[in-house]
């Protein structure tokens, strides 16, 4: 969740500063999220959406402030390969919130790498899909942000 979306929005609105970067069922699209939240929390006035409003300034989904701090609207500006992973069965952020950032950064023509988990959820409730995502993430930082 917000952990993925620190690392997308680090890739793309401080990239220098980052060799590479991880992010874990994150939301990349800040508007399509707040689209969804609201259909499935029972619209407009529901907490989720008033906590949007009242703890990030999303007074509309459409809301121009929230679009620009959008990972997948900012995807030309990232400088170091990206690994997206993400659960196939997540019920916190869809699924789709990384494909939308994997697609925006294969257009830019950057270094994306994307480990869909197949009935994995949002917290890696499985060992298996556990253990998956740490060999791969170990072995994308030997790759990318060698310790030597």
């Amino acid at each position: 969740s917000y952990g993925g979306y620190a690392a997308m929005a680090g890739a793309t609105l401080d990239p220098e500063t980052y060799r590479c970067a991880i992010a874990g069922a994150g939301v990349s699209d800040l508007p399509r999220m707040l689209s969804w939240e609201r259909d499935q929390t029972g619209g407009k006035d529901s907490i989720v959406m008033r906590f949007w409003k009242r703890f990030m300034g999303a007074d509309r989904i459409n809301d121009n402030a929230i679009a620009q701090v959008s990972p997948a609207r900012l995807a030309d500006r990232v400088q170091g390969p990206v690994l997206l992973i993400h659960g196939r069965d997540d019920s916190v952020v869809p699924y789709e919130q990384s494909e939308l950032f994997q697609r925006a950064l294969q257009r830019a023509g950057k270094d994306v790498e994307m480990v869909e988990l197949q009935g994995e959820d949002h917290w890696l409730s499985r060992a298996s899909g556990r253990l998956r995502v740490s060999q791969v993430m170990i072995d994308f930082l030997n790759r990318h942000n060698p310790a030597d």
